[in-house]
């Protein structure tokens, strides 16, 4: 799967928040953001099913 990138708008107080919660789990914000995703992701398809690709 290739990796894709993706820009997204966030304000400073909550990046700044964001760094601080990936700093304490010893991540990088980016790998926070793809947990958080994923976690989502897993949440969703817990309740809905599956998603088709």
């Amino acid at each position: 799967m290739a990796i894709k990138s993706l820009s997204i708008r966030i304000d400073e107080e909550m990046l700044h928040k964001l760094h601080i919660v990936a700093d304490y789990e010893g991540r990088s914000a980016n790998s926070q953001i793809l947990i958080l995703i994923r976690e989502s992701i897993e949440k969703y398809e817990e309740k809905n099913g599956k998603i088709a690709l």
